[in-house]
């Protein structure tokens, strides 16, 4: 292992999986079954020595699980594999799970504390949403009251400021649109424009989908049907049609085999299975998006990116093969904007798997799939690197990890650069707000007639402070969406109401 720290975290074995029901039925597997399936994918993809690596697992990390929220999903993956690790470990909520879980076992490798490490997550989503709509239940395994994993990695607190809600601004639907409509307008683009040109962007997304071998999606939508509002592609929160959000009714599961370079060798790991964790990087933007100063862009994302392209010496024109992370469009281009990279660029699209509108989105765990297929693609391009990036919440929480098949040149580290956030400038959230402010964007809700039903607007007063308003008014909502109000005046009534 000459020139190679022993130390240095390496991902050996990736496994994916995606279990689509026949048409008309509903799935009999459980989200354990999706995961043990894909733990032992992994162990078989690291090739001879794999599956003694899989019985040495230390530490077994589960991405919360939406579907089955169960405390410590990780012990119930342990006894089906008939492992026994030294410890569980189940994240908090938010999709930036999988680099947080990645970046805890590789710097714990890093500094002797464990040798490998099981991590991911799955999802069975058809079956949830059956459930649900049938008011029933999905009849999975329970786990005793007062069962814990080991650790918990992660903090979390509610998401939303109640101005936010207020507003009638409460999930990931309704926050992203805030954000697309801001950089929609700072392009100069029309709503529709905005449309046909993520279409252009998301239809090449679709392809990669498709072509996956786990992807969800089954056939390869053009432009101008995921554009074009329909029966089939309803708008949902202006300017979003259903197929621009990140469809999380799926049933997939991912898991990764991670270890030290002296585990890898002495297991007999072939050299060219080995994926070297270069580094990663995280933060966590100002927790409401109410308080942060613009909402077209991330100072956690472009700080996590300083960071770890100064550790490695690279910059994103280095980077190969990445994978930003995706749930709305404007996340990979509030992701792009702050890393350097270009959004609609047809000869490095910033998806590998299609992103989780289309490949699919399986809640808190996709980024394991887009790292997943990272490392499978830096496995055949060996001198190149990889980048994932993954967001929690709306786009709150962040994590950056580097790839690559070629050893690094400085030994992983992990950059946690809050403190650099932190100092960032805010605003002020007003309350029981009045008279004339300046719209800063908006959206509107859309009913399953295709309706609008609740529009939301988001405004700055002259003091710089920002606001929120709510109406339901078909007229008021007509003119909201009739051309671009961003940048003029909105009434606000002091009551949570706007008028235009």
């Amino acid at each position: 292992m000459s020139q190679i720290d022993p130390r240095t975290p390496v991902l050996v074995g990736t496994g994916q999986v995606s279990d689509r029901p026949a048409k008309g039925e509903t799935t009999t597997r459980t989200p354990l079954d999706l995961m043990v399936e894909a733990a032992r994918a992994a162990a078989a993809d690291a090739g001879p020595g794999g599956e003694a690596l899989l019985r040495r697992t230390e530490s077994l990390g589960i991405v919360d699980i939406f579907c089955w929220p169960v405390p410590d999903p990780g012990a119930l993956v342990a006894r089906e594999l008939g492992i026994s690790p030294r410890e569980t470990v189940r994240t908090v909520i938010g999709g930036n799970s999988p680099i947080a879980l990645l970046a805890d076992a590789a710097g714990r490798i890093a500094a002797g504390e464990l040798d490998v490490a099981l991590l991911g997550g799955g999802e069975v989503g058809t079956a949830f949403r059956a459930a649900l709509m049938s008011g029933g239940s999905t009849g999975w395994e329970e786990q005793p009251e007062g069962t814990q994993p080991t650790r918990v990695l992660g903090t979390d607190r509610p998401p939303s400021h109640e101005a936010e809600l207020a507003a009638g601004i409460a999930y990931p639907i309704s926050y992203y649109p805030l954000f697309e409509h801001r950089l929609r307008h700072a392009a100069g683009r029309s709503t529709q424009e905005q449309r046909d040109w993520i279409g252009e962007w998301w239809a090449r997304y679709s392809r990669l989908a498709v072509e996956h071998p786990q992807g969800w999606a089954q056939e390869a939508m053009t432009a101008e049907q995921l554009a074009t509002p329909g029966p089939r592609n309803r708008l949902i929160s202006d300017p979003y049609t259903r197929h621009m959000n990140a469809d999380i009714g799926v049933d997939q599961a991912a898991m990764l085999l991670l270890t030290s370079a002296e585990a890898a060798e002495a297991a007999g790991i072939p050299r060219d299975r080995w994926v070297f964790v270069h580094g990663t990087a995280s933060a966590s933007d100002h927790w409401f998006v109410g308080e942060r100063e613009h909402l077209d862009r991330s100072p956690a994302i472009a700080a996590s990116g300083r960071a770890l392209f100064g550790h490695t010496g690279t910059s994103a024109d280095d980077i190969a093969l990445v994978d930003l992370y995706s749930c709305f469009p404007c996340a990979v281009q509030v992701g792009a904007n702050e890393l350097g990279f270009v959004v609609d660029d047809p000869e490095r699209p910033l998806s590998v798997t299609g992103g989780l509108a289309l490949f699919g989105g399986p809640a808190n765990n996709y980024v394991t799939h887009s790292i997943a297929t990272l490392a499978d693609r830096a496995r055949e391009r060996p001198d190149e690197l990889a980048l994932a990036s993954a967001v929690g919440w709306y786009l709150t929480k962040h994590g950056l990890a580097l790839l690559s098949a070629t050893p690094p040149g400085t030994p992983y580290a992990h950059h946690d650069v809050q403190s650099e956030v932190d100092a960032t400038p805010t605003r002020e959230i007003a309350a029981d707000p009045s008279g004339t402010w300046t719209v800063e964007t908006f959206t509107a809700a859309y009913d399953r007639e295709g309706a609008a039903s609740v529009g939301s607007v988001v405004a700055l007063d002259a003091d710089g402070r920002r606001a929120f308003g709510r109406t339901e008014d078909r007229e008021v909502l007509g003119r909201l969406l009739d051309g671009d109000p961003i940048d003029g005046p909105v009434e606000l009534d002091g009551a949570g109401g706007f008028a235009l």
